[in-house]
């Protein structure tokens, strides 16, 4: 071997992430955020009216409280950490990558609280662990996607992370597929044939939005050049928040739902 590589794989150290389930990402990662206990509301408006895409909120129970119970909406989320920069100290977003869910509402952080989002295992349909526990196959469609979460759920498959260790692997044709992971916001020229990728798809069939752009249609929310209206007729298994998810946010929320520990 070249002494260029061998110093190169020094340097770099061993690549393989032998367990996905206990890594230690660096400060740099942006995942799930905290939300102090006593916010003001002048502090509140403020991290409000940063956020591009309307994430951060105020629950309407407490529209007047003077220490308002505050939240920040991962599906709505792009992680640009406006809110955290405003308030240091008040709002943290931390290492934890293990975001994903299969309930909408636990995506939403409270302020006072840090509990995980995690799997409501009743709302996980049987047939999913009892067919697809040790073999997973997917069709990724990005519909109307920035190629950003396409490129992390690339990573996941690679020497890396090596999802397929566990028969998780993305196929090319939703005949050969047991679900769809859909990234973008579903754009309207991508509606029809997102709808035609999930028919192709045999019965029972899995459907996971990977995204903040999928979950919620992030800043791209309220366009008329969006279609969403396959959400409103399909039931969602799973909700990978991220803008763009990492990819053992991905793994791990799949691992989950198929009941792999």
């Amino acid at each position: 071997m070249p002494l260029k590589e061998i110093n190169i794989f020094r340097r770099h150290g061993s690549q393989y992430v032998p367990d996905l389930r206990k890594v230690r990402l660096p400060e740099i990662f942006r995942g799930k955020p905290v939300i102090g206990h006593y916010i003001t509301p002048a502090e509140g408006h403020l991290a409000m009216n940063l956020c591009p895409t309307g994430a951060v909120g105020l629950l309407p129970a407490n529209p007047d409280a003077d220490h308002g119970l505050y939240t920040i909406d991962l599906g709505k989320c792009v992680f640009c950490r406006e809110c955290e920069f405003a308030l240091p100290g008040k709002i943290r977003f931390t290492g934890d990558y293990k975001m994903a869910t299969n309930v909408r509402e636990r995506l939403v952080v409270v302020s006072g609280g840090d509990q995980p989002a995690g799997l409501d295992p009743g709302k996980v349909r049987k047939e999913i662990r009892s067919f697809f526990k040790h073999a997973l196959k997917l069709r990724q469609v990005s519909a109307g996607g920035d190629n950003s979460t396409e490129m992390e759920l690339n990573a996941a498959g690679n020497v890396n992370f090596d999802m397929g260790r566990y028969g998780i692997e993305f196929v090319a044709s939703p005949r050969h597929a047991d679900g769809i992971v859909i990234t973008g916001p579903i754009s309207e020229n991508m509606a029809e044939a997102l709808q035609i990728c999930y028919d192709a798809i045999p019965t029972p069939k899995i459907i996971i939005l990977a995204g903040t752009d999928a979950i919620s249609s992030g800043i791209f929310s309220g366009s008329p050049a969006l279609n969403r209206t396959f959400l409103n007729h399909h039931y969602v298994d799973l909700y990978v928040p991220g803008n763009p998810p990492h990819p053992l946010t991905f793994i791990n929320g799949v691992l989950d739902l198929i009941g792999r520990l």
